[in-house]
């Protein structure tokens, strides 16, 4: 059977990073609706803006507070990425992301860093209850979807444009179907390509988003960005959010038992110390 090799590109800022759609048998208007998506959704699960959903959630101070269908689903896979992640992919980490000057987009620069402030964050499932649209975060705490948004809205992303598409949203990426000549979507993997057919990718990173001596990743445990002795995992498994959920954590594992995490949750995996 032929395939075609006539691919419609689109790339795109969005959510604070570089965004580009891939499909085949889609028109350019397609995938520009498919930046709208990400545009409007990314503008109510963003903490830099005080109107989105998820700044409503953060000032709550536990009470109930009314949840759109996609964010009441995000919420839920926050909780199951923590429960996955043995606790080390946990999004009550706002606290810390403050602490270390990380409250705006960095295109503006840090603010004021008081890293003495930052302190581990709590067990997850602990202070957040989400219900039927709606959720319950407790007093003092603080969400940062982060990552876990890029890689869940890629996921849907590419679900709904299309069979044969990949959705690459700031790393975190899903490919659908066979790609333009029928052997997958070939994507940059460890300094390789790799061919990948309904699948998902994402690489987590230290040495971006950095300012003077710190970064953005998070390691619960401690409320301070990441010392584990990895600077980049990278990350094949069946959706983008998994490969998220499992770069992140082997990550924050470091070198000693990263390998044998990525064996059991990982399809592929590639680590820089």
């Amino acid at each position: 059977m032929r395939h075609s090799t006539a691919i419609e590109a689109h790339h795109f800022e969005a959510m604070g990073t570089s965004c580009s759609l891939f499909a085949v048998g889609l028109s350019r208007t397609q995938l520009l609706q498919g930046e709208f998506w990400v545009r409007v959704l990314g503008a109510r699960v963003t903490r830099f803006s005080d109107r989105s959903e998820l700044a409503q959630l953060n000032r709550s101070e536990g009470k109930w507070v009314d949840v759109s269908a996609e964010m009441e689903l995000l919420l839920r896979e926050a909780l199951r990425a923590h429960e996955l992640s043995i606790g080390l992919v946990n999004v009550a980490v706002l606290r810390s992301m403050i602490a270390i000057g990380y409250t705006r987009s960095l295109a503006e620069g840090p603010s004021d860093i008081a890293i003495e402030s930052a302190r581990p964050a709590p067990v997850l499932p602990e202070v957040l209850t989400v219900g039927h649209r709606r959720a319950r975060l407790a007093p003092g705490c603080g969400l940062d979807l982060g990552g876990l948004a890029k890689g869940w809205m890629a996921d849907r992303l590419a679900l709904q444009l299309g069979s044969n598409v990949l959705a690459n949203l700031g790393g975190d990426l899903r490919a659908c179907g066979e790609g333009p000549a029928g052997d997958g979507w070939p994507v940059g993997f460890g300094g390789s390509t790799v061919m990948l057919r309904d699948q998902g990718a994402a690489t987590s990173s230290v040495r971006r988003r950095r300012w003077g001596d710190l970064h953005h990743l998070i390691d619960p445990r401690t409320g301070l960005p990441s010392d584990s002795g990895l600077e980049e995992v990278s990350a094949v498994a069946a959706t983008a959010c998994d490969a998220e959920i499992v770069a992140k954590t082997a990550l924050l594992l470091g070198p000693g038992l990263a390998t044998a995490y990525c064996a059991a949750h990982a399809q592929a995996w590639w680590f820089s110390p």
